[in-house]
């Protein structure tokens, strides 16, 4: 009796090691520059880290699934940045080990599988394992969509469709966008022989158990005035505004990493033409009808379709070692197309994850010919907003500390704290219980929803704004500080912090009128 190969010895000897020692690759990377604290917490990772603290079924910019899984990590690892940025970094190279899997599906050999897995950890794919988000998890979602997929095409097993309705129904508790995945999952079965499943249950099964896991969040939205949609709604109408068609199309090239247009192109020719993988044309869809939804929408984020490469890089990569067999040196080809890619890569590495001292960086940009950049048509530094967004946060909670030591114990008692956004709202919250300050109230997002914490209208930090801003609103108006940092979004530099006392309206007659979604 012969047995099988351990898990073991398939990792680390057979026919997994090639795919598992590359997604350790980039595991150590982003553990490495996790250690060494990056740039700091970024902005959204503060709101995260406050949203954690207050778990519920949904959120006006966001489903709960992240924030549960936060709320757990911190809970087992503690709330410093190497925790909080632990599972982003697992989750990247599960994501990158994914797609290994589906190379080999596919019959990808060594060469390919090593081509497809340094595709994976593209530029965009490293920038989202460097910070705590949604888009970690979304990766890995897309991911495991395919990789269940190609095992229904291949196996024919209907136990798979239950499977793709757990993938899809927890994807979608994570990010909604997992509903273009599903247009192209339903794309596929409508245009490909694979249609022969919408003869039997299992489809139906497979959208009803997504249905199901996605349900508590549309329950929330609808008791909370479809939030969410007016969320989505004011983002494109406003920050997002400045984006276009074009924008979207040119940033799939550079995200992706310039060099890797060489496997991804001909990936998605070949799951639609090549005849060899007619029978995975499914995959191919799994991309293209994403894309064409997000190239109409117009204004679209470029990393919105970052998660649905990983089919493509599967076929492409595999593409390259067919082709390259043609020539006498075939490893020698592909081992070429594989440093070309991965030299692109780690050239651009500095720009997608901070492992360079910021000065090194600014120099290293500017030596590249990279101008900073941001998808919300604000104001830039030094810094491309990306980066800048991890600067100046503690220094802020400084500030606002040395304000509010300057209140009477009474006043203190009665004092609330509000920030401008989120971000400003979260540092309070993160950094402000080492200082003494009370927990933040905010007008942004979910703050809004979390109420102003019993204020009174007594005494009140602000912060941002100016004093013309402020002082119809209050009876007093001081500006006890003012914030600055060198290297964060420049609206964010000389933050002006008030104290003012006497709120002239009840604050529940204007709370309503402060609501910002976006």
């Amino acid at each position: 009796m012969s047995l099988s190969p351990s898990l073991s010895y398939r990792l680390l000897r057979g026919d997994l090691s090639v795919v598992f020692y590359v997604s350790i690759a980039k595991l150590a990377l982003h553990l490495i520059v996790n250690a060494m604290g990056g740039y700091g917490l970024f902005r959204d990772e503060l709101y995260y880290l406050a949203c954690a603290n207050h778990l519920a079924a949904g959120y006006v910019d966001q489903p709960p699934l992240s924030i549960l899984a936060l709320r757990m990590m911190t809970t087992v690892f503690g709330d410093s940045l190497f925790a909080i940025r632990l599972l982003p970094a697992v989750l990247g190279a599960c994501t990158v080990f994914i797609t290994g899997l589906i190379t080999i599906r596919l019959g990808g050999k060594t060469m390919a599988q090593i081509i497809a897995c340094i595709c994976a950890a593209s530029p965009i794919s490293n920038a989202m394992h460097s910070f705590y988000s949604m888009n970690s998890i979304d990766f890995l979602v897309w991911a495991l969509t395919s990789y269940v997929i190609l095992l229904i095409v291949q196996e024919g097993d209907k136990k798979y469709w239950i499977w793709l309705g757990v993938v899809l129904g927890v994807g979608l508790m994570n990010k909604i966008g997992v509903l273009f995945l599903g247009a192209g999952i339903v794309a596929g079965l409508l245009f490909t022989k694979e249609r022969k499943w919408l003869l039997t249950p299992w489809p139906y099964v497979a959208g009803f158990i997504a249905f199901v896991f996605f349900m508590p969040y549309v329950v929330w939205n609808v008791q909370h005035d479809m939030a969410h949609l007016e969320f989505i709604r004011n983002a494109s109408g406003g920050k997002y505004a400045g984006l276009s068609a074009i924008d979207f199309a040119l940033g799939q090239v550079l995200l992706n990493n310039p060099m890797a247009i060489l496997i991804w192109v001909p990936g998605l020719v070949m799951l639609f033409f090549y005849t060899p993988f007619k029978q995975y044309r499914w995959l191919g869809f799994l991309y293209a009808v994403p894309f064409l939804i997000f190239l109409v929408n117009g204004t679209s984020k470029a990393e919105y379709l970052a998660p649905a490469y990983c089919g493509l890089w599967a076929a492409g990569a595999i593409g390259v070692e067919y082709f390259s067999g043609f020539f006498r040196s075939h490893y020698m080809v592909s081992g070429v197309v594989a440093a070309l890619v991965l030299m692109v890569a780690i050239t651009l590495l500095p720009m997608t994850t901070p492992i360079l001292p910021v000065e090194t960086y600014i120099r290293y940009a500017d030596a590249l010919g990279f101008k900073p950049s941001s998808s919300e048509s604000k104001e830039l530094g030094e810094l491309p907003q990306f980066y800048a967004d991890m600067f100046g946060w503690k220094q802020k909670a400084v500030d606002v500390a040395r304000a509010y030591n300057t209140l009477s114990g009474e006043d203190k008692k009665r004092c609330r704290i509000m920030g401008d956004n989120y971000g400003q709202c979260g540092a309070i919250d993160y950094y402000g219980a080492s200082l003494g300050l009370p927990k933040s109230i905010g007008d942004h997002n979910n703050y809004w929803i979390w109420g102003h914490r019993g204020f009174t209208g007594e005494v009140l930090i602000l912060m941002g704004g100016s004093y013309d801003d402020h002082v119809n609103d209050f009876e007093e108006v001081k500006l006890a500080a003012v914030s600055d940092c060198q290297y964060c979004m420049p609206y964010e530099d000389d933050l002006h912090i008030f104290i003012c006392r006497g709120l002239k309206v009840p604050i529940d007659e204007v709370w309503g009128a402060e609501k910002k979604f976006e």
